[in-house]
């Protein structure tokens, strides 16, 4: 199995994971960001070693789905992906779309909790 695989097949296990918790939303936030950081180092890793590389794009989908601060935490703490300019502004496009998407879950649920 690939390590572009492998990532997804742990974005799908957190997903569920998540759904078995009394606050998944929070449990969610946690195990993405925990992913995303050691995806970081995983990646960073491979290059050092020449292996097989986690594409741009699977880094990215873990940023929009919640796991943008881990990713920054990720970038300063391996040094990885901090200088690349095209996926910068990409990764920046990404957490203002987590933010948005998480601001439209948040009025939805108030919205919702309010009938």
């Amino acid at each position: 199995m690939t390590l572009n695989r492998f990532c997804y097949v742990l974005l799908i296990f957190a997903a569920i994971a998540s759904l078995l918790t009394p606050n998944p939303l929070v449990i969610w936030f946690l195990l993405i960001n925990l992913l995303t950081i050691v995806m970081y180092g995983a990646d960073k890793m491979a290059a050092r070693k020449g292996m097989r590389r986690v594409p741009e794009a699977t880094l990215l989908v873990f940023g929009v789905t919640g796991g943008w601060p881990g990713a920054i935490v990720g970038q300063q703490l391996f040094r990885h992906k901090t200088q690349k300019q095209p996926f910068k502004t990409y990764f920046f496009i990404s957490v203002v779309v987590s933010i948005a998407m998480m601001a439209v879950v948040y009025h939805l649920s108030s919205y919702s909790s309010l009938y």
